[in-house]
């Protein structure tokens, strides 16, 4: 056995144990939270990846977050990174920066408090496809600045995208679940659960649609995501 086929053996076994991990909770998440007040937002996404050869890319993202369906914001979101392709494009490195601009409700009141957050962040994406069927592992690793505060957290994403059409320009199912977790104490931060169809443009361009069930420790949120991703 190569190094190169121990690392892909390795990682795969990786994946598929992860894979099983946050497909339990993404089960085990809804029929917790059935009691847990839930509010319906909107988040609007773009997210974009600017090639500058065929190894190396810049990623750009910008998210609107709103309470509502849209005109209240609860969080901007801006990020950028560099990263670095291999294994024929299958797998990509980045080290990124992010800021968000967080605007909570004070309880009990209509008051918002705005509350500012520096991200450096690190990840893995690999990609592999079973079929028609693609899936996407994410592995993203946080240093937080929240005003005076510093946080560190770990995030898993697993991503699944069914084409409903053999043709370039068709329509696809979409979902993901994603699950955050804290260096320090409560660990457990999140999770999100996603659904939606998407529509291919073109090679560059694809549009989403879907509906995002999100749990964290004592309550939970619903938004409806809508999401340009574009590579140029």
């Amino acid at each position: 056995m190569t190094l190169a086929t121990g690392k892909l053996h390795f990682m795969n076994k990786i994946n598929t144990r992860l894979l099983l991990l946050t497909l339990t909770l993404g089960l085990l998440w809804p029929a917790v939270g059935k009691s847990q007040e839930s509010k319906l937002g909107n988040w609007l996404i773009y997210i974009g990846s600017k090639k500058i050869n065929s190894k190396w890319n810049i990623h750009n993202e910008v998210q609107y977050r709103s309470y509502n369906a849209i005109g209240d914001l609860e969080q901007l979101l801006l990020r950028t990174g560099l990263g670095y392709s291999f294994n024929e494009n299958k797998n990509n490195v980045l080290l990124g920066y992010g800021f968000i601009l967080s605007e909570n409700y004070i309880e009990n009141t209509n008051d918002k408090k705005a509350i500012n957050e520096h991200r450096i962040f690190q990840q893995f994406i690999s990609k592999q496809k079973i079929g028609v069927v693609s899936l996407s592992h994410r592995y993203r690793f946080e240093q937080r600045f929240v005003e005076d505060d510093f946080k560190m957290r770990f995030r898993y994403f697993l991503g699944v995208r069914i084409p409903l059409s053999e043709k370039k320009n068709s329509f696809y199912l979409s979902a993901y679940n994603e699950i955050f977790l804290n260096l320090a104490s409560p660990v457990f931060d999140r999770n999100r659960l996603y659904g939606g169809i998407g529509y291919t443009v073109n090679n560059n361009l694809r549009l989403e649609a879907g509906y995002m069930n999100q749990f964290f420790e004592n309550s939970g949120r619903d938004q409806i995501n809508v999401v340009c991703l574009l590579s140029f």
